[in-house]
């Protein structure tokens, strides 16, 4: 089995662009086998000494040159990382030259911009999402009148996670209402979501992985059985059928990817914070 090559996500902030950024692009190159490390933080000349000599011994023990993605914004900083000898891409090189030119300004350095409060009514609007989601999660609140999205689906098919990352990512007001099995024994929506249908989507998941999910959570029940799986989730696929809600399935779908189709689906353009 070949070694897997380094890679590094380095930053003199917390690292989250450089790795998110990083990551996309390792999906385009399945055949390569990657082992990856965050090193955030690289805010001194000292650190990053520290982080070159880490990122060289590396190379050396996996006989191969490192890879790293750098969202550092010190120059100096850069420069010691690129001492490392790994292949360094810096993350926002191909991208502020033709903005100095077009904007006829010279950038302005600002570590961890990124991911700081810029707007403090942004901030705590996710943070009032947040809120709404963990008070509205698994039917525990019913009152959706406040609701953006109210996300239905059996048990553990993906609503909580998605709850959570569109309030925390889009300050989206996002509910989950689970489908019990009284639900499930008719065609139709439950009587007390009827009023807000057009805020509502469906999270379907194949039998399988839900079987599998669920006996992490309760091993060899009634409630985790593959029969129990699929029963409810044909049950559930008919009353999306029957009332024509919007669905996705869950099973290969990342929680960036059901967000952005839920916000989609149902016409909300939120900016990202």
């Amino acid at each position: 089995m070949p070694t897997a090559r380094p890679i590094f996500y380095v930053s003199d902030g917390t690292g989250i662009t450089a790795e998110t950024i990083g990551h996309s692009l390792l999906t385009q190159f399945t055949e390569t086998t990657f082992k990856s490390d965050r090193l955030p933080f690289i805010d001194t000349d000292a650190k990053a000494h520290e982080a070159a000599r880490n990122i060289r011994a590396a190379g050396e023990a996996a006989g191969q040159r490192p890879v790293v993605v750098s969202s550092c914004v010190n120059t100096d900083i850069a420069e010691i990382i690129a001492s490392s000898g790994a292949l360094v891409l810096d993350i926002f090189e191909p991208f502020i030259a033709p903005l100095e030119r077009e904007l006829g300004k010279a950038r302005q350095p600002r570590v961890g911009k990124a991911h700081g409060i810029v707007n403090f009514d942004t901030y705590h609007q996710r943070i009032n999402a947040m809120n709404y989601a963990l008070t509205h999660d698994d039917g525990v609140r019913l009152d959706y009148k406040d609701a953006e999205v109210i996300l239905l689906g059996v048990s553990r098919a993906g609503k909580t996670p998605t709850c959570v990352y569109l309030a925390l990512h889009h300050g989206v007001r996002a509910a989950n209402y689970p489908l019990t099995e009284e639900d499930l024994e008719t065609d139709r929506l439950p009587a007390k979501l009827r009023p807000f249908k057009d805020k509502i989507f469906g999270l379907t998941i194949d039998p399988e992985r839900l079987h599998q999910i669920r006996q992490e959570r309760r091993p060899n029940s009634k409630y985790s059985s593959l029969d129990t799986c699929k029963k409810e989730i044909a049950a559930a696929d008919v009353i999306f059928r029957t009332e024509s809600i919007p669905v996705l399935s869950t099973t290969h779908a990342s929680i960036e990817e059901i967000s952005s189709r839920v916000l989609e689906s149902l016409g909300i353009n939120r900016e990202m914070y």
